[in-house]
């Protein structure tokens, strides 16, 4: 297998079917949705377990890193939502957010021929068992967080504004209520939606899909070592660059679920706004 092979296997997903086309919605790609769910799942137990063992003594190790994190956020969600009642939701769908994309993104800290092999011996066909095992690296997973925070978004507006309110903030806003303006309006508000949504999903899928590309370059490193001079160099730099990139990637990832869980307040925020 070439290099460039090397990187597009592992860069094939999972699917029910091979795509016809750009627009063939007959494709899932089953290991974007096996990890989402997965992951999803040890995030609310690991929320139930702390949670269940918390005390009102002095808290373990365990229960003082959530309490921080349950904490910050709150504090995050309490300085941009200003809506008490909205808190109630918008706080917890929060720390949902975070904690799921960074148990998303820590994914890319494994190997990454870890799982692909052991699904290739399980699959019998180590060549043609395509795996893909960082959800946010799917651009389908990462906007499909954002067009949800869109959807959470629109809730929000309705609910605060009424109907008739935002329908009329959405021709009135911001260049002012004359009809004249009315088609400029619009068009602005459908463009900052969009802009948005786009920019909210691409930023996470960009970021993580590079992180995993970088992992893979030094994964080559390490596969083309022989017991020569370059060889030795070539193992001795897959060391050392894929632990510097994994130390500095645990920032990326830590940072990248933050930024989308800020803008998610952030957006939930602006739609509770009078314009």
């Amino acid at each position: 297998m070439t290099a460039g092979e090397y990187i597009v296997h592992h860069l094939t997903h999972l699917q029910s079917s091979k795509p016809g086309g750009v627009a063939d919605l007959s494709v899932f790609n089953f290991d974007s949705l096996f990890f989402s769910i997965a992951l999803g799942v040890l995030g609310c137990w690991l929320m139930w377990l702390a949670a269940r063992k918390a005390t009102s003594g002095v808290p373990g190790r365990f229960q003082a890193a959530v309490e921080i994190l349950v904490e910050v956020v709150d504090q995050q969600a309490k300085g941009i939502v200003h809506n008490a009642e909205s808190r109630k939701f918008v706080a917890p769908l929060a720390l949902t957010i975070f904690l799921w994309i960074f148990l998303l993104n820590a994914m890319d800290l494994l190997p990454v021929d870890l799982l692909p092999a052991i699904w290739g011996q399980i699959h019998g066909d180590p060549h043609h068992a395509y795996l893909r095992v960082v959800p946010t690296a799917d651009l389908s997973v990462a906007m499909g967080f954002s067009v949800t925070v869109l959807l959470i978004c629109l809730y929000y507006n309705i609910k605060i504004k009424g109907l008739g309110g935002w329908v009329h903030e959405l021709f009135t806003a911001p260049f002012g209520n004359h009809w004249a303006l009315y088609p400029f309006n619009f068009a602005m508000q459908m463009i900052e939606f969009v802009a948005k949504t786009v920019s909210h999903g691409m930023r996470l899928f960009g970021n993580m899909y590079a992180g995993e590309l970088i992992f893979l370059l030094i994964a080559l490193m390490g596969g083309a070592w022989t017991l020569s001079a370059t060889g030795i160099l070539l193992a001795l730099g897959h060391i050392i660059a894929g632990t510097a990139w994994a130390i500095f990637h645990i920032l990326i990832i830590t940072l990248q679920a933050f930024v989308f869980m800020m803008l998610t307040l952030v957006y939930v925020g602006q739609a509770h706004d009078h314009h």
